[in-house]
């Protein structure tokens, strides 16, 4: 039985550890602030292994699934991380959303200790979490992928998209994306409705058409149209993405002049108090200019 260590049990990393013991496999965890998922994955038959470090001790493939690189730093490298107490070799796969530069930086120093590396972010939210559906998009060497791919397997689809740092750059893609159609959306529904037309048909007719897209059909009927913005994917993790998504393009030299008016608006509604819901409150900054809730019957 392979140990798997998941170090960031929150609204993606417990069901995801839930996934892996379902799978059969030993699950190590640990609590940063709030104890209660890992109360409820050691229900469920995982171990506490108490910090980061007792993590990388108990493991032979550690996965980190926090929000942004500073916290990937200290799981692995602070003062109770995981990489001091990890048996030489260890197999460490990154499935947070963080810039392609500094998973090149966490794969260097990794390899200078003795250990290997794979990015794979992830695509799907929590529902696709909890069911193992998650679309993987993986950088990793063949070796390592074919040593990851059996935990990864239990999580959902891997898609191997090249080396090391292009499984975080697809990822970038699928957020880019995202973003500019979430912000279309919104701004087509609340035309539809300051111009007097019924929201849900409007949606039924576009559904066959040309403007359909995945988050018109499956995203918005349980956020926003459904009245709440709660759950979801958080708006201020996305804006999170677009940022590492603009400065790379930046580096690159590539204009993302789309993304980056996306990115003021998720500033705006964010700043509006719309942080820590779904990112379809996005809405929220074109019904205020208009007065008008797409998402209201009638």
């Amino acid at each position: 039985m392979t140990n798997v260590g998941l170090i960031g049990v929150g609204a993606m990393g417990e069901p995801m550890a839930a996934s892996l013991i379902r799978a059969g496999f030993a699950v190590a965890v640990c609590a940063h602030r709030n104890r209660e998922p890992v109360e409820r994955l050691v229900a469920a038959g995982a171990v506490d292994a108490g910090d980061p470090a007792g993590v990388g001790c108990a493991s032979e493939v550690v996965i980190t699934m926090v929000p942004d690189a500073p916290q990937v730093e200290e799981a692995l490298f602070g003062p109770h991380g995981a990489v001091a107490a990890a048996r030489p070799g260890t197999l460490f796969i990154d499935m947070s959303t963080i810039s392609p530069v500094a998973t090149a930086a966490f794969d260097a120093r990794l390899r200078a200790a003795g250990h290997r590396f794979v990015d794979s972010p992830v695509s799907g939210g929590p529902a696709r979490a909890a069911t193992g559906t998650l679309a993987l998009m993986i950088g990793a060497s063949e070796d390592d992928l074919a040593a990851a791919e059996p935990v990864l397997k239990a999580l959902g689809v891997p898609n191997h998209v090249g080396g090391v740092g292009m499984g975080e750059t697809v990822k970038l893609v699928n957020q880019i994306l995202i973003a500019n159609i979430m912000v279309a959306n919104a701004e087509a529904l609340v035309f539809a409705k300051k111009a007097g037309a019924n929201v849900d048909v409007t949606r039924d007719v576009i559904l066959t058409a040309t403007g359909a897209n995945y988050l018109l059909d499956k995203w918005l009927p349980t956020t926003w149209l459904s009245g709440s913005f709660a759950g979801g994917f958080a708006m201020d993790l996305l804006r999170k993405d677009l940022g590492a998504a603009l400065d790379a393009a930046k580096g690159l030299g590539v204009p993302l002049p789309a993304s980056a008016l996306s990115y003021q608006l998720y500033t705006a509604a964010s700043g509006n108090g719309h942080g820590r819901e779904d990112y379809s409150a996005v809405a929220t900054f074109y019904q205020d200019a208009t007065g008008v809730d797409a998402a209201k019957k009638g």
